[in-house]
C-alpha cells in the first residue's frame, strides 16, 4: 500500500502517511486547489474531518487463554417463603390450677420430763502475743548547726530545710527552714539543696541545681554531689554551691 500523494510505502490498514500527512483516501485531484482569478467567486469547500481513532485488530495467545481462570457465576440461593404470624391474635389464656392444702406432721416429739440443757459456747484459748509498747519511744532532740555563709551572714538551723535564691518546696513537702541567700551574679539556683539530720549528723541533698555542689572537707578532699543523693557534711566543711558557699559549724 502506497500514500498517492508523496508515493511512501505504509502499512495495511493505515489511515495516514507518515511521510506527508495526508489519508490514505486522498489523491492528487482532491489535494489540487482550483485556480482562482480576480473575478472568480467560487468557494472552496473543505475537506470533511476523518477520524483519527486506529483499530488494530489483537489476538491473546493461546498459552494466555489457557492461564485465565474461569470464574462461574455466583449460584443465589433458593428464596423461602415463610408463613405470615398474625400480629392481632387472641392470647392464650391459662387454666386456673387448683392450690391442695399441705399439712405438714411432726417427726419426732420431746420426751416428757427432760427438760432442755443450755450449752455454753467454748471460751477461745488465749493466744501468746508478742509485748507492744504503748507509749511512744524518745527521739532524741535535733542537733543544732551554724552555716556561715561567704556574705557574711550566719544562720543556726535544727532539722529539715530548703537552701536557695528564693527556696519554694513542693505541695506534698514540709520543711523547719528556708534560708535565703542574697546572690547578685544569680548562680545559686531557686531551690538549690534540701539539708537535715540523720542519727545527728547534717546530709545535704542538691536539689537539680544549675551549677552543682561540692563538698570540701578538712582533709582537703573534694566531693561534687550528685543530684537527689544525700552526702554528710562534717563540720567544719566547706559546701561550695554556685560564687557563693558556707561553713558548717
Amino acid at each position: 500500500m502506497t500514500c498517492q500523494i508523496c508515493g511512501a510505502s505504509l502499512p495495511d490498514r493505515a489511515m495516514f502517511c507518515g511521510e506527508c500527512g495526508s489519508s490514505t483516501t486522498a489523491t492528487p485531484f482532491s489535494r489540487k486547489r482550483s485556480e482562482t482569478s480576480m473575478g472568480d467567486t467560487s468557494i472552496i469547500q473543505p475537506l470533511p474531518p476523518q477520524s483519527a481513532v486506529f483499530s488494530i485488530p489483537y489476538r491473546m495467545p493461546d498459552d494466555a487463554l489457557a492461564a485465565t481462570p474461569v470464574v462461574a457465576p455466583a449460584r443465589q440461593a433458593p428464596h423461602v417463603s415463610l408463613p405470615e404470624r398474625s400480629v392481632e391474635s387472641e392470647p392464650t389464656r391459662a387454666e386456673p390450677v387448683a392450690v391442695v392444702p399441705v399439712t405438714v406432721e411432726r417427726v419426732a416429739a420431746e420426751p416428757a420430763g427432760v427438760e432442755p440443757v443450755a450449752v455454753a459456747p467454748a471460751e477461745p484459748e488465749p493466744v501468746a502475743c508478742a509485748a507492744v509498747a504503748s507509749e511512744p519511744a524518745e527521739t532524741a532532740p535535733a542537733a543544732h548547726f551554724v552555716l556561715q555563709f561567704s556574705t557574711g551572714e550566719h544562720v543556726v538551723v535544727a532539722g529539715t530545710g530548703l537552701l536557695g535564691r528564693r527556696p519554694n518546696a513542693q505541695p506534698d513537702e514540709t520543711f523547719d527552714h528556708f534560708v535565703q541567700i542574697h546572690d547578685v551574679s544569680m548562680s545559686v539556683s531557686k531551690s538549690h539543696l534540701e539539708f537535715g539530720q540523720h542519727n545527728g549528723e547534717f546530709w545535704i541533698n542538691d536539689r537539680m541545681s544549675g551549677n552543682g555542689t561540692v563538698i570540701r572537707r578538712q582533709d582537703d578532699s573534694v566531693l561534687r554531689c550528685e543530684p537527689g543523693r544525700r552526702y554528710l557534711v562534717a563540720r567544719g566543711s566547706r559546701v561550695e554551691i554556685g560564687d557563693q558557699f558556707f561553713i558548717l559549724g
